[in-house]
């Protein structure tokens, strides 16, 4: 580190002293604070106190409605829990007769990290609650019983089907469900019959509140919360979802398909025949320890026929955010005439990096897990053939920068020629008309270079989003989606977490190493004094790209880091080869006959080189018409 870069840091670190000072708050200002902070701490007392009030006051109004006989819902306010069960090879479902909604969801094919199946949806976590506007009363289901009832059996073989109503009146609200066989798809039917009478003839809709926290169900809170989200399927086909990483709340204008709460790898769909409209959607975050990720909770409107000529139709997607089994999911929708796109739900990325995980990484991973191999394996020939088929561009970047290594003595001249700064302009004139003549690009190293990287965000977005790596071992990995942590501790170190993942680590190491290769290179590059002054910056800020990257993929998956070290490894491996099996002698020969050949042909100049040559002339110029005045 040179002087001027010295004296850089540390005017920056008097800037940031002085900031720190000049913000600090003053005596008065602490004053204020903390008054402002009494008050809230009042205000938040008797907003809990209100709020207490307002409950109690509900509870007696519940109550006292209760023992109305007169009212139309005192039949749906008298009655006990009752507990049923829907079930498939897939999916275990139960509804609950009070209230009349799903209040649990256990996955059978699927463990959490007690070795348990999958509880999605628990009734301590999770309430769905439908609400009419009546004429006299609204209906709530949460706080009304439901009555089984008989169903007509009219669905395709294996379909379990079960049928709550709730007397109303004269009449009554029913509640259809049926699970598919084979399937993670649980249809709803709303049917009024006989309670159009208890509404507005303008009465078209109902209100739904949907909530759940969110629980933990991986090894690693802070990557699992980060893919954790509210998404949601607006009509006109675009997938939207709410913040990952704050709290956030957003009403919607547009109409939608289907709203998720989502995990890192499942998730619960509630999807509309008719859409939902008018929709206010709330996510909120929680602190790690407690055994949660988020809080969700959907407020929702849809389409309701009080005379019964329409039912309202609901759906359920209850499963894992496969990208297979979600599309295939599409076909069983309610909504036939559009595709739902719930394959959405597994995040691909960016338009042009979902693109190439959607049309290439998916299937070329789909073919090789085809062969029954280990999910290492299947990252490490997903490596090698992604090495491949990339390995045209990466040889056209390495030739390119060999080209600028060989013609390095050359531009050491044209240094020489013109040490002034004055003559900076004729320099780069003669430099560009150089690379001209002996047919080399300055930029021919860097272009093959970025068609590669959106290969490599390709996979930081699939393999966090791969379903088939979690819970498969590999190693020292006990969970390929989660880290490694055979080195851990109890107290949560600052940047680090409570462990050391050994991927990781091999990961950095391995940027550390291309890093000084590819310093190595540039040592012997062609630069100008300026070029190399503004590289003394560079190579630091390299160096320090390994140690940014271990605070960033510490709590990151094993596999990702295990691809990344693979891929690292694999660029020097083949830096190595092409080093060993390229002749700086030879290649300067070729670009020597390049030269003659075209000596008598010469070349229109570059577009860089035509407008360096222009600013020269016009500098000339200018400087001619000063020594004439």
């Amino acid at each position: 580190m040179d002087k001027n870069t010295m004296w850089g840091f540390f005017l920056m670190a008097l800037v940031f002293i002085a900031f720190t000072w000049y913000s600090k708050p003053s005596e008065e200002q602490i004053r204020a604070q903390l008054e402002a902070d009494s008050i809230a701490a009042v205000q938040q007392k008797e907003a809990l106190v209100a709020e207490q009030n307002r409950k109690e006051m509900e509870a007696v109004k519940a109550e006292a409605a209760r023992h109305d006989s007169t009212s139309a819902l005192f039949q749906a306010r008298q009655g006990e829990e009752q507990r049923f069960t829907l079930e498939n090879k897939n999916v275990r479902v139960t509804v609950n007769s009070h209230g009349g909604v799903v209040e649990e969801v256990v996955l059978k094919n699927y463990n959490d990290q007690q070795k348990q199946p999958v509880r999605l949806l628990t009734h301590e976590d999770a309430s769905l609650t439908l609400m009419l506007e009546g004429k006299q009363e609204n209906i709530i289901t949460s706080e009304l019983y439901f009555q089984p009832a008989a169903v007509a059996d009219g669905s395709e073989p294996g379909t379990q089907s079960l049928k709550l109503s709730l007397p109303l009146g004269n009449g009554s609200l029913d509640f259809i469900y049926s699970l598919r066989p084979d399937a993670y798809m649980l249809d709803m039917t709303l049917q009024a019959n006989g309670i159009s009478d208890l509404f507005s003839p303008s009465m078209n809709s109902l209100d739904l509140k949907w909530t759940d926290r969110a629980r933990q169900l991986e090894k690693g809170f802070d990557f699992e919360q980060r893919y954790a989200c509210i998404r949601y399927h607006r009509t006109d086909g675009k997938t939207k979802n709410l913040s990952e990483t704050s709290d956030d709340d957003d009403d919607i204008d547009e109409n939608l398909d289907w709203v998720a709460f989502k995990n890192q790898f499942f998730s619960a769909v509630l999807i509309s025949h008719q859409s939902f409209s008018g929709s206010h959607l709330k996510s909120q975050l929680y602190e790690k320890g407690q055994g949660y990720l988020k809080n969700y909770e959907a407020t929702l409107h849809t389409g309701f026929d009080p005379s019964g000529k329409q039912p309202t139709q609901l759906q359920f997607y209850f499963g894992p955010n496969d990208f297979h089994t979600l599309k295939d999911h599409n076909a069983l929708s309610i909504v036939k005439d559009k595709d739902l796109e719930l394959e959405d739900l597994v995040y691909l990325g960016w338009p042009i990096v979902r693109w190439i995980n959607r049309w290439f990484i998916i299937y070329l991973f789909d073919w090789l897990k085809g062969f029954g191999l280990h999910m290492g394996l299947v990252l490490l020939l997903l490596t090698i053939i992604v090495k491949a088929l990339v390995y045209p561009a990466t040889k056209k970047s390495y030739l390119a920068s060999a080209r600028m290594r060989v013609l390095k003595p050359k531009v050491d001249e044209l240094n020489a020629k013109y040490p002034k700064q004055e003559d900076a302009m004729k320099k780069q004139q003669e430099m560009m008309q150089l690379y001209s003549q002996y047919g080399v690009s300055p930029m021919g190293g860097c272009l093959p270079m970025l068609i590669q990287m959106p290969i490599w965000i390709a996979l930081f977005n699939f393999v966090p989003n791969a379903i088939e790596l979690r819970g498969q071992s590999f190693l020292w990995a006990d969970d390929l989606s989660a880290y490694d942590d055979i080195i851990h501790w109890n107290k949560d170190i600052w940047l680090i977490g409570d462990h050391l993942s050994i991927f990781c680590v091999l990961f950095c190491l391995m940027q550390i190493g291309n890093t000084w290769i590819s310093m190595k290179q540039q040592q012997n590059a062609v630069m100008s004094p300026e070029q190399e002054q503004s590289m003394k910056m560079m190579r630091w800020m390299m160096y320090l790209m390994p140690l940014m990257f271990f605070f960033m993929f510490n709590n990151y998956s094993s596999g990702l880091n295990y691809y990344y070290f693979l891929s690292g490894f694999t660029s020097i491996l083949i830096m190595w080869v092409l080093r060993k099996t390229t002749n700086d002698e030879k290649l300067l020969a070729q670009l020597e006959a390049y030269k003659a050949k075209n000596a008598s042909n010469p070349k229109k100049q570059s577009g860089m080189a035509a407008h360096l040559a222009a600013m020269q002339k016009q500098i000339e110029e200018q400087q001619r018409q000063q020594q004439k005045k």
